[in-house]
Formats: structure tokens, sequence, C-alpha cells
């Protein structure tokens, strides 16, 4: 939502925002939040993305040299917050996109120059298909040595921007147990054939399908990364015990639906209190020079936001009462939201973390 001018200025101005998130708080306000239910029913339009892609947001954390903005960290999250609390579809097709930015700016290989400066500038949006990798050592994409290139043979269970993203982030592990992350278009080939939409309780519309690889083909020229599985698995797997900025833009937008009487006021600023509280242990343990350090703490702050995500949500759903059952409902959207966020980039770690504190609180 747009922000309106504070009618009495404190005597020390707020800082002005960073350029990326006044546009990140325009965008939604103007393009996305409007339309959200309707996106919610019939799926994430073209339009959508092509305001994002001209936006800039794309290259958030992209390096200057490429194109990028290289914003620290807490500009990114405040981003992804903005964009989760105005419609976590739209925000979750293009979060997909960071990561192949990310890689490619840390990447020493040729894909680097033919890719990163059209991805920094927005120019292209990718999309990932990898988190079947921490499946390992089951092995769901299979990646050979195949005429000079590389072979890809599995099945991806999840993809998610299907018919928006130019290109894709593809990944398999090797005969020699290796990580090997690749380049292709987004698109059915010869090797590569996409599933129907999948028909999801939430965020049907960011358009998730599975894709079929038989003899997927790729050039060495595609590699974007190849790594023992287990150097690459040392850094993906902290990075889900930190608790996601979209559950803090869900919370936040479930909050401000609460605008009614006393009773409903009230509860907003206590669930608020306690927002602020949690979203800042959550940001300073992301912000913890070594990533693989005080997991259970960061566990657990992750366990207090699905808490509170969940709180809010269902507070709105009180608070908006039988109307709130209506497809067209904000509150009954972001609900389903919150359902989403529960189980989305979750790994057994999480997930088991989540259960022990759901059975220690009694919920």
């Amino acid at each position: 939502m747009a922000i309106a001018p504070d009618p009495h200025p404190h005597p020390h101005p707020r800082p002005t925002p960073h350029p990326l998130v006044a546009r990140a708080h325009r965008l939604a306000s103007d393009v996305l939040a409007p339309i959200a239910e309707r996106v919610d029913q019939e799926g994430v339009p073209a339009s959508s993305i092509e305001a994002i892609k001209r936006s800039g947001l794309l290259g958030v954390s992209a390096p200057v040299e490429y194109g990028g903005s290289a914003a620290p960290a807490a500009v990114a999250r405040e981003i992804a917050e903005i964009l989760a609390g105005s419609c976590c579809s739209t925000w979750f097709v293009q979060t997909q996109h960071h990561t192949p930015v990310m890689t490619l700016a840390q990447s020493e290989l040729p894909v680097q120059e033919r890719l990163l400066g059209p991805l920094a500038r927005g120019e292209l949006l990718s999309g990932v298909a990898y988190a079947h990798l921490r499946a390992y050592p089951r092995v769901p994409v299979r990646v050979t040595r195949d005429r000079g290139g590389w072979r890809f043979d599995g099945r991806v269970p999840w993809y998610t921007g299907w018919g928006l993203n130019d290109v894709m982030l593809l990944a398999g592990v090797t005969d020699a147990d290796e990580a090997l992350f690749a380049f292709t278009e987004a698109r059915a080939q010869r090797g590569l054939r996409p599933s129907e939409p999948m028909r999801l309780a939430a965020l049907g519309a960011s358009r998730t399908v599975s894709l079929d690889l038989d003899g997927l083909r790729l050039p060495d020229d595609a590699v974007a990364l190849r790594a023992p599985y287990e150097t690459w698995a040392a850094t993906d797997r902290p990075k889900n015990t930190n608790a996601s900025p979209a559950l803090f833009g869900i919370t936040e937008s479930a909050l401000r639906l609460l605008d009614g009487g006393p009773v409903e006021k009230e509860t907003a600023h206590a669930l608020r209190a306690r927002l602020d509280e949690v979203r800042r242990q959550a940001y300073a343990l992301a912000d913890h020079p070594v990533p693989y350090e005080r997991v259970e703490e960061r566990l657990a702050a992750k366990a207090r936001a699905y808490d509170l995500m969940r709180t809010a949500t269902t507070a709105a759903l009180v608070a908006g009462g039988g109307r709130a059952m209506s497809l067209d409902s904000r509150a009954q959207r972001l609900a389903r939201e919150a359902m989403f966020l529960l189980v989305q980039g979750q790994t057994a770690e999480v997930r088991d973390a989540h259960l022990g504190h759901l059975s220690a609180d009694g919920s």
C-alpha cells in the first residue's frame, strides 16, 4: 500500500527509504495489490511480470557492474516483505530469479558474461529447478557426460513460473556425485516436457508445473556451477533455517485488515508489537556472519514467525466473519498463502523443528 504523508512530522525525520523500497511500495500499491484476489483465481499475468522487470527490483542484489544495485540484505528483505504482502503469488514467481542471479555473480564460467547482465537488468526472468537436490542420496535428476555436453534425465517435481520465465537454472547430480547447475530456455523442447499447471490449495496462480527430463542435452557453456554435492549442500542447508521475509509480509497485510472496532485495533496493536520483536530477532540472526552457527536459535525464531503469521491471518478471518469465506476475500487469501509458506522451502530439519515447537507449545 502507498505510504501517506505523516501529518505530524517527528522532531527527528524518518530516514528516506532506499529507492528500490520506494519502487516496491509503488509497484505493490499501483499494480499488485489491486488485482491480487483476481490473480489468485486466474494466475499471475504477464503484465505484472513486465512491471517487475521494469522496476529494477530483479537486480536488487546483483553486482553494479552488470546493471544491478548490490543493495544491502536489509533492502532485499524489505522488498520481499512488500511484494509478498501485496500478492504472494507474484512474489513467489519473481523470488525464484534471485538464486540464478547470485549463482552467476559467484560463477567464473562463460555463462556469467552471457546472462548475468540481462538478468540483473530485468531483461530476462529466470526460474529455478533445483530443490530436488535436497532429496540426496536419492537422485531425481541424473546428469551424465554426453557428446561434449551434459544430458539431464529424471523428473523435477516443482517448477514455478512456467510461461512467465525466460530461462531456468536446472540442476542435477552427476555420476561423480557433483551438483551441476546449467541454464536453458524455459520452454518445452526436445528432452524437456512440462506437466499441466498444478492445482494447489494456495499459490496455484504461480503457474507451477513438474518437468519430465528425457535426454535434455545442454552444452558446456550453459553450466553455471559444478561442485561436489557436499560442498554445495554445506552452503545450501543453512539458508532455510532463517525466517523468510514473506512470513512478515503476510503478517503485516493481515494486521492491516484489523481496522474495525476497538477490539480489532487492540488485537492488531498487540500483534504488531510481537511482529516487530520477532522480525528484529530473525533478521539479526540472518545477518550473523557465520550462516551455519546458531541454527537452533534461527529455527526457533522461524517457528515464532510461523506462529505469529498463523495468529494474524486467523484474526483477520475471525474479524471478517462469514464474508471471509468468499474466494474474493483478502483475509481468506492471506490465510491460504500463510498455509503455503509453512511448507515452502521446507527441509527435514525445518519440519522437525517446527513440529517439535508445535508439540511443546501445545498448539
